[in-house]
C-alpha cells in the first residue's frame, strides 16, 4: 500500500507536467489563421448581401429618380439614375393636376377604415377559436385554410352584388366593407398562434374580478396581442392601399372616390403615357408604405416570430 501510494503522485506530476502527450491531445496551435478565415468570410458575406440588396432596391431607386426627369430623358438615359436636368414639377403636376390629393385623402380613409375592421375582426375570431373548445372547431380551422387557395377574382361579382343591393356601390364606405370584408386568414391565423400560448390564469382572474368576454378581450388579451397587430396592420395597410381591382370597380361611376392606385390612370392616355408624372405619381404612394415599415419593423419582426413560435 505504501509502495503504490508512493508511486501515484509521480504519475501525477508527470501528468502535470506534460498534459498535452500524456492524454493523447495535440498541443495547441495558434488561431490567428482561423480568425482571419472567419474574417474573410464575414467580409464576403457583407459584400454579398450588399450586392443583394442594391439589386433588390434599384427598381425603387430607378423610379425616384425617373420622377425627377423628363419622359424623353427617361427613354435616352437607360438604367441610369442621375437626370441630366431635375424636373421637381412632376410632383407638382401629380399633386394638383392629377388630383393626387384628393385620391391620398380617400386611400387614406379607405386604409385605416379597413385596418380597424380586419385587427378588431380577426383579432376576436382567432380568441375565440384558440381558447374556447366548440364542436367543429377543426373544420372552421379547415375551411380558413381552405379559403387561402380560392382566386380573390371569385369574390367580386358578389361582392359587387350584395354592395349595390345594400347601397353601398360608388361609396367609400362600401370599398371599405368590401376590402376588409375578406377572409384575411393569415391574420386570424396569427392571432390564434400568438393566444394559444398566452396563460389562462389572466383570464380566469379577470373572470373571477366580474370583467365579461369583450372586457377579458378588450382590456387584457388585445392589448397583450400589441406585436401581432402590429404584423397586421402592416399586412393589410399593404393590402388595402395597393388595392386596384375592388377600387376601380367601385369608383367607375365616382371619380372623385377613387385612391392612389386607381388614380394612376390618369397619366395614360389614349395615345401617350406621361411616363415622369407617373414615375412621381408612384413615388408618392410609396412614401407612406415606407414610412410605416420603418416605424412598425421591429414589432413586424416579433409578431411573426411570437406567432409562429412553439
Amino acid at each position: 500500500m505504501t509502495t503504490a501510494q508512493t508511486r501515484e503522485p509521480s504519475r501525477d506530476l508527470h501528468t502535470r507536467g506534460e498534459p498535452g502527450r500524456s492524454r493523447g491531445r495535440p498541443i495547441s496551435e495558434p488561431r490567428t489563421h482561423g480568425r482571419g478565415r472567419r474574417r474573410i468570410g464575414r467580409w464576403a458575406q457583407t459584400l454579398a448581401l450588399g450586392a443583394l440588396g442594391l439589386l433588390w432596391i434599384y427598381p425603387l431607386l430607378w423610379v425616384l429618380a425617373a420622377s425627377f426627369k423628363d419622359s424623353l430623358d427617361i427613354f435616352s438615359g437607360g438604367l441610369g439614375l442621375l437626370p441630366d436636368s431635375w424636373h421637381p414639377e412632376n410632383y407638382l403636376r401629380a399633386w394638383r393636376d392629377a388630383n393626387f390629393s384628393g385620391y391620398m385623402l380617400n386611400t387614406v380613409l379607405i386604409t385605416a377604415g379597413s385596418i380597424v375592421l380586419v385587427v378588431v375582426r380577426c383579432a376576436m375570431a382567432g380568441y375565440v377559436i384558440a381558447r374556447f373548445r366548440f364542436l367543429g372547431r377543426r373544420v372552421v380551422l379547415a375551411v380558413l385554410v381552405a379559403t387561402m387557395f380560392i382566386p380573390t377574382g371569385l369574390f367580386v361579382v358578389p361582392v359587387v352584388e350584395l354592395s349595390d343591393l345594400l347601397g353601398l356601390l360608388n361609396t367609400r364606405t362600401g370599398l371599405v366593407l368590401a376590402i376588409a370584408g375578406g377572409g384575411n386568414v393569415a391574420a386570424v391565423l396569427l392571432y390564434v398562434g400568438f393566444f394559444s400560448r398566452v396563460p389562462k390564469e389572466l383570464e380566469e382572474a379577470a373572470v373571477m374580478d366580474g370583467a365579461g368576454f369583450l372586457r377579458v378581450f378588450f382590456r387584457i388579451m388585445l392589448p397583450l396581442s400589441g406585436p401581432v397587430t402590429a404584423t397586421v396592420v402592416v399586412l393589410t395597410f399593404l393590402s388595402s392601399w395597393n388595392n386596384f381591382f375592388l377600387p376601380l370597380v367601385f369608383t367607375f361611376s365616382t371619380p372623385q372616390n377613387r385612391t392612389l392606385a386607381v388614380g394612376m390612370m390618369a397619366f395614360q392616355g389614349t395615345n401617350s403615357t406621361d411616363w415622369a408624372g407617373l414615375a412621381a405619381a408612384a413615388s408618392i404612394s410609396l412614401v407612406p408604405i415606407v414610412l410605416l415599415f420603418l416605424l412598425l419593423q421591429r414589432y413586424f419582426v416579433e409578431g411573426i416570430a411570437g406567432a409562429v413560435k412553439n
